[in-house]
């Protein structure tokens, strides 16, 4: 299916999901620190084994508290349906909770007495003498046509029914199953039940719908406390459980809230800002971006090789990562400065997500298609492994998604001011950002050219070697810059320059790459 989120990095695999038949583990870092990202176990439920759930818990209610299961169902509504807690409630004092649903103590007539001249108060007909009246637990009576009426109606108007009480005025009394199952009709009671089944889930405290696009399982963790976890949905969905969000380590879930609103309220004073083409900076001819790198090339009458998102001239080291204020009258600075700074974050947001998108389709050609044209290409020799390929993709495809959330953090944190911060997030991002630049457009644009077999065996195993060491350095950088976006660059103490050290201690070596491939890299 069509996801953004259907991948979990290599690297962050080891962190989220546990083997431990224990139970969940909490690590910790050097400092301390309890981890956010706890090891924990989830299952994921077809809408069979919630209705089984919800059953269990309705029987249980049942037998301890020896109600029928409409009551039971009220009662296990009413308090989120959580048999621990209706059991509680009830034995610590039953009257309060028969008032808080609307039944009447033990004890007390459930009917009213019938007067033969009295009318319904819904249609206002005469209740004559043997014809029907029903009423619910608090004995409010009105004739059979009235009540179905007005099941039938709260049914088809939406889950709205679940909370559905007494017709007469004042009374708040709720309208159970039992009465739901006595007047509506087969499919008005399909509905209800499924209302039902929804409310189960998202009421109770460890289920959680699954967000992916027509998918209708559901979540549950298995662990006490629910925080910042992602899970992945048999759909092959990944979300956050806190907020629901699309999987945004490691950026925290107030910041991905805040970004969405403002994305969504910025949307039209943007819309003139983000074009679909760009226009090439020699000659100016309209491009358009139709791969997921940023290494632009101009047509062959041209020729010119500029970066995509900031348009400046592409060299081996080209980093564009850092916010720079444009130089903006003063009249209009301040409204200014905040559009073209939100402009670009905006930009590389929306950037590494669309190529996220198109690295997802380029995964699924690697695993269907790439494999078998790499082993017809080398003539299939023995020892000669082709995995290399579709790790480079999975790398690539993780990473624009760290990559694209960061973007979003980095608003924020200029936003703030803090220099140091800022100085330390934009080293290691840019350092992140230009070796999955270097990964993305090997993967891109060479490996279809030796997928085609237009080389020997020699130059595909030194080609290989490049793309294993390239993909293993870009992991490397990514785990450097989640693991500082998690601690909040907490590596910074100063608050107006960034200690030389902490950027040497950030440095990856004694691999010098840009030597190694420096003749292969345009």
């Amino acid at each position: 299916m069509d996801s953004d989120d259907d991948l979990y990095c290599e690297y962050s695999d080891e962190v989220l999901f546990s083997d431990n038949e224990d139970g969940p583990e909490v690590e910790e870092d050097d400092g301390g620190d309890v981890d956010s990202r706890r090891r924990i176990n989830y299952t994921t439920l077809t809408e069979e084994s919630i209705r089984q759930l919800q059953d269990k818990d309705i029987s249980e209610v049942c037998g301890l508290l020896s109600v029928s299961r409409g009551l039971a169902c009220t009662l296990l509504r009413h308090y989120n349906w959580r048999p621990d807690s209706v059991s509680e409630k009830w034995f610590a004092d039953e009257e309060k909770v028969r008032e808080s649903v609307g039944l009447l103590p033990p004890g007390k007539s459930e009917s009213e007495p019938l007067n033969p001249s009295r009318r319904c108060k819904i249609c206002l007909e005469k209740i004559k003498g043997g014809k029907e009246t029903l009423s619910s637990a608090c004995g409010h009576h009105f004739c059979g046509d009235c009540w179905k009426n007005y099941v039938t109606f709260s049914i088809n108007d939406g889950p709205g029914c679940l909370s559905l009480c007494c017709p007469e005025p004042g009374c708040k009394a709720l309208v159970g199953p039992d009465m739901m199952d006595l007047l509506a009709s087969e499919e008005e009671k399909e509905k209800y039940n499924r209302y039902l089944l929804r409310s189960y889930v998202e009421l109770h405290g460890a289920i959680k719908w699954c967000p992916g696009p027509g998918c209708d399982r559901a979540v549950q963790i298995e662990s006490g406390e629910c925080k910042n976890y992602d899970v992945t949905c048999d759909c092959s969905y990944v979300f956050c459980w806190n907020c629901t969000e699309d999987m945004h380590r490691p950026v925290d879930c107030e910041t991905v809230e805040k970004w969405v609103i403002l994305k969504n309220s910025e949307a039209e004073n943007t819309t003139w800002i983000m074009a679909y083409t760009k226009p090439c900076p020699k000659c100016k001819r309209s491009i358009e971006k139709n791969d997921g790198c940023n290494h632009m090339t101009c047509g062959k009458s041209c020729g010119h090789q500029f970066c995509w998102l900031c348009l400046g001239n592409w060299d081996n080291a080209h980093i564009c990562n850092g916010y720079k204020d444009a130089a903006c009258d003063k009249a209009v600075m301040g409204a200014r400065k905040y559009l073209e700074r939100y402009a670009h974050y905006y930009e590389r947001w929306a950037g590494n997500h669309k190529s996220r998108g198109i690295a997802l389709s380029c995964l699924d050609w690697a695993r269907k298609e790439l494999r078998d044209n790499l082993m017809n290409a080398v003539q299939n020799v023995e020892g000669v492994q082709m995995e290399f390929a579709v790790k480079a993709w999975e790398q690539i495809v993780e990473c624009r998604r760290v990559l694209k959330w960061s973007y979003a953090y980095a608003y924020y944190l200029c936003c703030s001011e803090k220099a140091a911060k800022i100085a330390l997030f934009e080293f290691l991002q840019g350092q992140a950002e230009l070796n999955l630049e270097r990964l993305h457009h090997c993967a891109e644009k060479e490996m279809k050219a030796y997928a085609k077999g237009d080389c020997s065996l020699n130059e595909f195993v030194a080609f290989r070697e490049k793309v294993v060491d390239l993909t293993s350095i870009t992991k490397s950088y990514f785990e450097k810059l989640v693991t500082a976006l998690e601690n909040d660059l907490s590596e910074v103490t100063d608050t107006s320059i960034v200690n030389t050290s902490i950027i040497k201690s950030v440095e990856i070596g004694p691999l010098d790459y840009e030597d190694i491939y420096e003749d292969q890299w345009d």
